[in-house]
């Protein structure tokens, strides 16, 4: 089969790879019709995670029709539509039944200390190889795959996997009170859904911070209020202006961090001849919270960070959550809304849709944030 396959730090290429085959009773074999590029697939691109291997094949936001299962799973069928979670799940060990699905003790990495196993993201989850390719073998099938319809374009269902799980559990934990105020730095995927999920939740307000022009036009059509960096000299002041001085009641940091040499707000920093660096999009998000509110961080971190402003945060009294999304936590509130009605846009993300053998040009463009790129699919059946 074909896969997207890393080389090294920038260095993808598309490759024959043999073909998945059922290991363990508990397996099941996808045939992939659709895989997006998610933004900490870029950090693998740019090479900033160790225990990535040349070889391994990427992508975590997977689905397609299932080809074959292992004589424990019974709740899928060859020939049924399924979303498999980018967090690899047993179902029923102490984690999963506090539905804390990412930090599953079954899949979880005892060697490195990390949470449960994640699809195409290095030897530190795992090294289980990825959904960017035109099979997947999906281990925990017992419980993992999403069943949904089938008919409706995959755009309807594809977020499941990671986008919209993500950015539900973000809103969710910024915990902005019926008619407050959210704030969301940083308009990529997850940041776009965040604004629509904000709103469909019960924020009276949505402010939405970013300096790509077609980020902040999508963002204007779901209803936020938006500020570019590049018209502003700070952005967190920015937006306490917007609110009285007071701040947002909640505001999610969507960015993490940066997937390339820049961070989220670099541009503006070179513009301002002033040195960015990792924590940028942190910083300047916990500054417009108001005092007694929530930071809610779905962007990834990784490893140790300095200038932490603690003693701000201390005196602020702010309450931070953060996390990877348990996805399917929160499949069984979001599945019911992917109707014809499509309230939270999912239809309305993706601008590129390309052969897998695009790929390479695909991770291009969506980290140089270029030809319009907020959410990118690869298509197998795609030539």
């Amino acid at each position: 089969m074909k896969a997207v396959v890393f080389h090294g730090k920038d260095d993808l290429r598309v490759d024959t790879v043999p073909d998945p085959k059922i290991e363990q009773p508990t397996d099941a074999i996808i045939k992939v019709a659709s895989s997006a590029i998610c933004g900490s697939d870029l950090h693998l691109f740019g090479d900033y995670v160790i225990k990535l291997e040349e070889g391994d094949i990427l992508g975590h936001e997977p689905m397609g029709i299932v080809e074959e299962v292992g004589p424990e799973v019974t709740h899928i069928a060859p020939g049924d539509r399924v979303v498999i979670p980018f967090n690899i799940s047993c179902g029923s060990c102490f984690m999963c039944d506090q539905d804390l699905y990412s930090q599953c003790e079954t899949t979880g990495s005892r060697e490195h200390g990390k949470g449960a196993a994640l699809f195409g993201y290095t030897h530190l989850y795992g090294g289980v190889p990825g959904g960017q390719a035109e099979y997947l073998r999906v281990p925990q099938a017992h419980f993992g795959p999403i069943k949904v319809d089938h008919g409706p374009p995959d755009e309807r269902f594809l977020f499941l996997s990671d986008v919209l799980p993500t950015a539900w559990q973000a809103v969710v934990y910024a915990d902005t009170p019926k008619g407050g105020t959210l704030g969301v730095w940083g308009l990529g995927p997850i940041g776009q859904m965040c604004v629509r999920i904000g709103r469909h939740l019960g924020a009276e307000r949505v402010i939405g911070v970013d300096f790509v022009p077609e980020r902040l036009e999508m963002a204007k059509r779901w209803g936020a209020e938006v500020v570019d960096v590049r018209d502003v000299e700070d952005a967190a002041t920015a937006v306490n202006e917007m609110t009285g001085g007071r701040g947002c009641d909640a505001v999610i940091d969507a960015v993490g961090m940066e997937s390339g040499d820049e961070t989220f707000l670099a541009k503006i920093a070179q513009r301002l001849m002033i040195q960015a660096d990792r924590l940028e999009a942190f910083r300047t998000a916990q500054g417009a919270v108001r005092r007694g509110g929530t930071l809610s961080l779905s962007g990834v971190y990784l490893g140790l960070e300095q200038n932490f402003p603690l003693g701000d945060l201390f005196d602020r009294q702010i309450q931070i959550r953060m996390g990877q999304a348990n996805v399917r936590r929160w499949t069984p509130e979001i599945l019911p809304l992917l109707t014809d009605e499509d309230p939270l846009g999912t239809e309305d993300l993706v601008t590129h849709r390309l052969p897998l053998e695009q790929a390479p040009h695909g991770y291009d463009i969506f980290r140089e944030k270029e030809d319009g790129a907020i959410k990118v699919v690869l298509d197998p059946t795609l030539s």
